[in-house]
């Protein structure tokens, strides 16, 4: 079995799935591009092996900063969250956090350090700080954008030259990895979506009869196409897609 490894080779797959060359599949080279970008796009939408969580670098140009936002590719679906990286090697002498970890930890070389009562009073001050200044990160992206706002800009997140971790959920890019081709699903979904193009190209000739007597019926073609999309769609949704609460951070 021929196994694809290519966007051309997972077409021609579909097209001899079809039939093709014993049958003429009659569908336009452009019409079988726009189906392949359909079948892609909505295997990275509703199929979980089309996403991975990941950790994206990027580091803050002027750019970003004159914007007032940090453009991301377009792979990217959702964000968790902003993790920025500090230059800073220890806290300010005057913080609260650096105070409590000089008390108990660094004065007495460990010795009255309470693991429980340490989590405590982090929680403790971390519920002061949301009372007294809410949260110092509210971050909105927008996905047809391609845009990342990051709010509380005083928290120090766009700094030029500083590094920023993104937490995110990114799709699986089929051209680095082309084992996305070779997937059962996205060939079943494509094969049955190009059957369906080609029925509907059939249409118009409906009932029109060739020498030999034979009749053309595109409707038949299509109508099974239909129903062939709908169950793969439905099984997408049912069996491959993430929960519902996926991508909520």
């Amino acid at each position: 079995m021929a196994v694809p490894t290519s966007r051309q080779t997972l077409i021609d797959y579909c097209m001899r799935n079809l039939g093709h060359p014993v049958i003429e599949i009659n569908i336009d080279d452009d019409q079988l591009e726009d189906r392949a970008d359909e079948a892609i796009q909505f295997y990275q939408e509703y199929h979980s092996d089309a996403v991975t969580r990941t950790f994206v670098k990027h580091e803050v140009t002027q750019a970003d900063i004159d914007n007032g936002y940090i453009t991301l590719p377009d792979s990217i679906l959702s964000i968790r969250k902003v993790l920025a990286i500090s230059n800073k090697s220890v806290e300010s002498l005057f913080s609260t956090k650096y105070q409590l970890y000089h008390d108990d930890v660094l004065k007495t070389g460990g010795s009255r350090l309470d693991v429980v009562g340490l989590e405590i009073a982090k929680q403790y001050l971390s519920m002061f700080d949301n009372i007294l200044a809410g949260s110092s990160q509210q971050i909105v992206y927008s996905r047809h954008k391609n845009t990342l706002t990051i709010h509380g800009q005083d928290a120090g997140y766009l700094q030029l030259g500083k590094y920023i971790i993104i937490e995110c959920y990114q799709t699986v890019d089929p051209e680095t990895y082309t084992e996305v081709y070779n997937d059962l699903a996205l060939k079943r979904y494509l094969t049955a979506i190009i059957k369906r193009n080609w029925g509907s190209n059939l249409i118009k000739f409906e009932g029109m009869q060739l020498p030999g007597g034979v009749t053309i019926n595109g409707r038949a073609i299509y109508d099974d196409a239909v129903a062939e999309v709908k169950e793969m769609e439905e099984t997408f949704v049912s069996k491959y897609q993430n929960p519902t609460d996926f991508f909520v951070g």
